[in-house]
């Protein structure tokens, strides 16, 4: 069987990026000026490179839709939105500023995997195994072919924990750019042969791509308390 590839594309830079809003489904208003021109970018950049993509696929939160929505013409594709593709999920704290998050809830610890931001929020743990769990989804729904998935900072961070060995403890310094590309491949073992001559694995190809937004310039200081989401570039 074909390697499966799978694109993981941050969406364009939000509001939720650059205001001191906790952007869960209800702090997210969607894209800011300069992340619509981002996202037009990365449309133009999927379709001159006619990347041949099978299906394409968006977290549910507002920026990724947006984000999606953009570049769905370019990839001649309808959007599957997907739940599970969300940023790390706050729980009660979304919509709050951060001041007010500190105020209500106590200043989150992000190195406690077990620890949510809020009540019925996700803790980092818990995010880390629907980010597994969602890319093997998306892996033996279209096996051998080509998906590209709009998702945010976190998820693209979460792949690494799990696909790495890197732990499960937040504090690797990632710094995933707004409409960056990263690629996975999965390696599909071949059935007849043994699992050490061709083991099932998981390969990065390239990591925060975003060659289409070099020359925009990004003045905003980063804002929100979500650590995956602390770059507005």
């Amino acid at each position: 069987m074909a390697e499966t590839l799978i694109y993981l594309i941050r969406h364009a830079q939000s509001r939720a990026n650059v205001e001191p809003i906790v952007g869960g489904m209800k702090g997210d208003v969607g894209l800011t000026a300069l992340g619509r021109e981002q996202a037009d970018r990365l449309g133009e950049r999927l379709k001159s490179e006619a990347i041949p993509a099978d299906v394409l696929y968006s977290s549910t939160l507002p920026r990724a839709r947006e984000t999606a929505e953009r570049v769905a013409s370019a990839l001649d594709l309808p959007v599957n939105f997907e739940d599970d593709l969300q940023e790390l999920r706050p729980g009660e704290a979304d919509g709050l500023t951060w001041e007010a998050l500190i105020q209500t809830y106590g200043r989150p610890d992000f190195r406690n995997p077990h620890q949510p931001m809020s009540p019925g929020g996700e803790s980092w743990a818990e995010f880390l195994l629907r980010v597994g769990r969602m890319m093997h989804q998306l892996r033996d729904s279209h096996p051998g072919q080509t998906i590209v998935a709009v998702t945010h900072g976190g998820f693209i961070d979460g792949c690494f924990y799990q696909f790495m060995g890197v732990g499960n403890t937040y504090g690797l310094g990632f710094r995933t750019a707004n409409t960056s590309i990263t690629r996975w491949s999965y390696d599909h073992p071949t059935l007849d042969a043994p699992p050490r001559e061709h083991p099932a694995r998981w390969v990065l190809l390239s990591y925060n791509d975003s060659a289409h937004i070099a020359d925009i310039p990004t003045t905003e200081e980063p804002a929100v308390p979500i650590p995956t989401e602390d770059r507005a570039g």
